[in-house]
């Protein structure tokens, strides 16, 4: 199939993908938009991993309100660039973000920040309520990981579904937007009130 301009164009405007990138990777799809979409996603995730450890000290506090004043959050997203903090597609990140985090109540950033006492004290639990059960040691030792990685996915932002599409964490909501900015993008710290909590 031949590659047309209007071909990679559309794929660039899909994508946010550059125009060598979007042609090379149609070409070695032979035309199959779904398909170069998919290589284009999965080399951006590789960009974006090697991107990771890149100082990101520029970015947005933003503040959201809900229910007329009734939940509030603030999140601090930090990228590389003041430029890239001024973009559309890094403020809708940092948004979305912040409604994730006034929907789903995360109380940590990502599952470093945990601290040991608690994972330590939530698996005692596990282990004591799938004894009770009657259950052999490495059937155990299985509904014990198996809980607290539900655990995480409740109470840590970074491995939370997403609240618009539950196929993907936030995690991987971040990594592609750094696939499609091309810059480090950490979400800092967040804060969430309840009116009269």
């Amino acid at each position: 199939m031949e590659i047309t301009a209007s071909l990679v164009k559309q794929l660039r405007e899909e994508t946010g993908a550059g125009f060598m990138e979007c042609k090379k990777a149609l070409e070695e799809t032979n035309g199959d938009m779904e398909a170069a979409k998919k290589v284009l996603w999965e080399r951006g995730l590789a960009k974006a991993e090697k991107k990771a450890g890149r100082a990101a000290s520029q970015g947005l506090i933003h503040a959201y309100i809900h229910g007329e004043g009734k939940l509030g959050v603030l999140v601090e997203v930090n990228c590389e660039t003041d430029f890239v903090a001024r973009t559309d597609d890094f403020k809708k990140l940092v948004h979305e973000i912040a409604l994730q985090i006034a929907g789903m109540a995360p109380e940590y950033v990502n599952v470093e920040d945990v601290p040991q006492d608690v994972i330590e004290e939530y698996k005692a639990v596990y282990r004591k309520q799938a004894e009770a059960e009657g259950k052999p040691e490495q059937v155990v030792q299985r509904i014990v990981e198996g809980k607290l990685q539900n655990f995480f996915k409740e109470k840590v932002l970074m491995e939370q579904p997403y609240i618009r599409d539950d196929s993907k964490t936030i995690k991987e909501l971040v990594k592609e937007a750094i696939a499609l900015i091309g810059e480090n993008i950490v979400v800092k710290r967040f804060a969430r009130w309840t009116l009269g909590e």
